[in-house]
């Protein structure tokens, strides 16, 4: 389905019936990568996906793509949808997104899932490296594409789900790079959100990868301790929905469901 958005396009799904979850894909990728999750939950919820500005089929509407206009572009769908409560699931940048999302529209949420993600802004040295990750871009950018990738994964993980990484990376490869480049300086932009996180009035769940060389899993439990977010840490690496695929489900519905161990 297309939305048409400030003389652009939104594209995004929905399937099945039942409570929303709003699905949120990450950095270099598209709806695609919800597949497994629609199949476990679209029987019982209505999933919406959404193509975030700049990836898979929707649009780009400028050079620098703040989360908080993402944000904004999801909540066109949704009010185009008149939907009114959901649980919000974000994966990576996503989550970000979700942040925002959240920022802005608090009374949304019944419930916010960061998946790989985390609330913290970039530092100093994260900052430089989009800034030359994005110069680096204009000049070769299948070959940065494909090296940034790889480091999402853990080396065993490239391996063991050969397919899926090779499928997931040609998906990364169609982002135009407009998109690209403005996502990053997007995400250098983002602020701090903890606060936004800790006084959100909905259940709050963080899924970690152990190997996750993206986040810093320890300091992020050591500052969630004391709160109402829950957490739980998978084996492997950035992208759980792929590297950790048989333990997605049970926590997502665990999350959906409000349910505690």
């Amino acid at each position: 389905m297309i939305l048409d958005y400030k003389n652009s396009s939104i594209h995004y799904t929905v399937e099945g019936k039942g409570d929303p979850i709003i699905l949120l894909h990450g950095f270099l990728e598209t709806i695609d990568m919800w597949q497994n999750v629609i199949a476990d939950f679209s029987e019982t919820h209505q999933i919406i996906c959404i193509d975030l500005l700049g990836h898979g089929k929707t649009d780009c509407i400028g050079y620098v793509h703040t989360m908080e206009a993402m944000a904004d572009a999801v909540l066109a769908v949704l009010e185009h949808l008149e939907i009114k409560n959901a649980h919000v699931i974000g994966h990576s940048m996503g989550g970000y997104v979700a942040l925002a999302l959240a920022d802005k529209k608090p009374d949304l949420f019944k419930g916010l899932c960061l998946m790989n993600s985390t609330y913290k802004a970039d530092d100093k040295a994260r900052k430089l490296i989009r800034t030359r990750a994005s110069k680096m871009a204009q000049e070769n950018y299948d070959v940065l594409i494909t090296l940034s990738f790889a480091n999402l994964f853990t080396p065993e993980s490239k391996d063991t789900y050969n397919s899926a990484y090779d499928n997931a990376l040609q998906l990364a490869l169609q982002t135009p790079l407009q998109g690209y480049i403005a996502a990053q300086e997007g995400m250098k932009l983002r602020p701090n959100r903890f606060e936004v996180l800790k006084n959100l009035k909905c259940q709050k769940l963080i899924i970690i990868g152990k190997k996750d060389s993206l986040i810093d899993s320890c300091q992020l439990i050591k500052e969630i301790k004391n709160t109402d977010i829950e957490f739980v840490e998978f084996s492997e690496g950035h992208m759980s929905h792929i590297e950790n695929e048989s333990d997605l489900p049970y926590n997502l519905l665990r999350f959906v469901e409000n349910l505690h161990p």
